[in-house]
Formats: C-alpha cells, sequence, structure tokens
C-alpha cells in the first residue's frame, strides 16, 4: 500500500464541531437547567418546612379552641340544669304561697 492512499490523520471539521456543540449542551443542562432548579427545589423545601410549622401551629390553636368550646359547653349545661332547676323550685313555692294564702282566707 503506498503512502499516498493512506488516510490523513486529521479529524473531520464536523466531528469537531459537534464535540463542542455537545459540551456546550452539557454546560448549559448543567449550570442553566439543573443548579437554578437544585436552588429552586431547596427555596420550595424550606417554603414546605415553613407551612408545615404553621400547619402545626394552626392545629394547636384549633385544639385549644376546642377545649375551650366543650368546657364552654359544659358550663352552659350546668347553668341551663341549675336554671331548670331553679324554675321548678320557685314554681313549687309559689304552689306552696298559693296554698297558704288560700288556707288563710
Amino acid at each position: 500500500m503506498p503512502v499516498a492512499d493512506r488516510p490523513t490523520a486529521r479529524l473531520p471539521w464536523f466531528v469537531v464541531l459537534a464535540t463542542f456543540i455537545l459540551l456546550l449542551l452539557v454546560v448549559y443542562v448543567l449550570f442553566v437547567g439543573y443548579l437554578p432548579s437544585k436552588q429552586r427545589v431547596a427555596g420550595l423545601e424550606a417554603e414546605l418546612k415553613d407551612l408545615y410549622k404553621r400547619e402545626a401551629e394552626l392545629q394547636t390553636r384549633i385544639a385549644q379552641q376546642d377545649q375551650r368550646y366543650a368546657l364552654r359547653e359544659r358550663q352552659i349545661s350546668a347553668l341551663t340544669a341549675e336554671r331548670d332547676t331553679l324554675i321548678r323550685r320557685l314554681e313549687e313555692l309559689e304552689k306552696l304561697l298559693a296554698a297558704s294564702r288560700g288556707q288563710r282566707h
């Protein structure tokens, strides 16, 4: 085989260009796509943590309000029962008073 028929060892220009474009694409994806996305995810995780904290605080406040509501309901029940007892006692006393007045005349 003569030396003149041997293919040259030069790289074709389109292989160099394709490699360069691939390198640019990798750099773009890494720095323009991946890193901002990673930062955004970190920000969203922090926001989610804050939301969970706020939700826990609200759950605590709701539980406290439920306890106060239950206490007020028990107090209202007790006062209603006491009022009903006093009304019955008042009616009994009015009957006794009416009976005692009836005996005097």
